[in-house]
């Protein structure tokens, strides 16, 4: 089984200037499997698209992720076209990896949908994305989506690149077991993720599907210093069900090694890792990367 670390931005990123090219250029040379990009309107973290772009065309090895993109409120015909296209100049390099959206109306108005749609709306996006990335001719007709006969061109270089949803609520796993090729789930333990990664297999079996062993991932926020009390109740929000959510975060780098190991021992092999105290500066990141390469990437595999 192949071990992948990748770093991820997360929504509250600032790295949106020109010291990002420079933080871009130590995971690469520091190796780093990939990077990721996850999407808040109302936050300063940067486009997604953009930010791959970006990524893409300074590097030639580190893969370019979403983690995740926003499907509901998007045209999904421009969407493929725009991502199969970066997936043809970055050399098949490009991740994708999608969500419904944040459950807060402020974001949900910005992409122009209501959230008892949200679902719908995604599960046709996600059927005429993967229509436009693998057939000549799309004829599409759904609730939400029409098309009759269009071509979208270029396709991507990946055959038919693969899939990646996250979530842990049933309803979640029950769509990554029917549409997704991988799961990519965040803020949550060992055990859930064995649980939830059971269920996903499970979903697919009886959708006639099989997953790849090595198409189940986590992304893990850690910390070096203490955890901001706005994060702690954002997770504590999300994860009501824990007396104490903040043990989703590993404080310091033995209890992160330590998580990482867990989490392999229950099968996930593709990670994502996030500062919760992100660098105040570019050189702060880069200290920060050159750290954690060290701590981190030997368990690459």
């Amino acid at each position: 089984m192949k071990i992948r670390i990748g770093l991820g931005l997360g929504v509250r990123s600032t790295l949106n200037d020109a010291g990002f090219l420079d933080v871009v250029d130590a995971m690469e040379d520091l190796k780093f499997d990939s990077v990721w990009f996850s999407e808040r309107i109302g936050g300063q973290a940067p486009d997604p698209v953009i930010a791959m772009a970006m990524a893409a065309a300074r590097t030639k090895k580190l893969k370019i992720g979403t983690s995740v993109m926003v499907l509901p409120g998007r045209n999904p015909v421009l969407l493929a076209k725009e991502l199969a296209t970066l997936d043809r100049m970055s050399n098949g390099r490009m991740l994708p990896a999608f969500g419904l959206g944040a459950v807060d109306p402020h974001e949900q108005q910005a992409f122009g949908v209501e959230r008892s749609e949200r679902a719908s709306i995604f599960n046709e996006a996600l059927a005429v994305i993967r229509s436009c990335w693998r057939d000549e001719t799309i004829t599409f007709h759904g609730k939400h989506f029409h098309y009759d006969n269009i071509t979208v061109e270029p396709k991507p270089i990946q055959q038919l690149p693969e899939v990646w949803l996250g979530g842990i609520a049933d309803s979640e796993l029950r769509r990554v077991g029917r549409l997704a090729e991988g799961w990519l789930p965040s803020f949550l333990t060992p055990d859930d993720a064995e649980r939830g990664w059971q269920t996903v297999n499970d979903i697919a079996s009886e959708n006639g599907r099989e997953f790849d062993e090595e198409h189940f991932g986590v992304l893990i926020p850690y910390s070096l210093a203490p955890i901001p009390d706005t994060f702690a109740k954002a997770l504590a929000a999300r994860r009501p069900d824990l007396d104490d959510a903040t043990c989703l975060v590993p404080q310091g780098w033995g209890q992160l090694v330590d998580l990482l190991q867990q989490f392999i021992a229950v099968g996930a092999s593709k990670f994502v890792i996030l500062p919760v105290n992100e660098p105040a500066t570019p050189s702060a990141w880069i200290s920060l990367l050159e750290e954690c390469a060290g701590v981190v990437l030997p368990l690459q595999t």
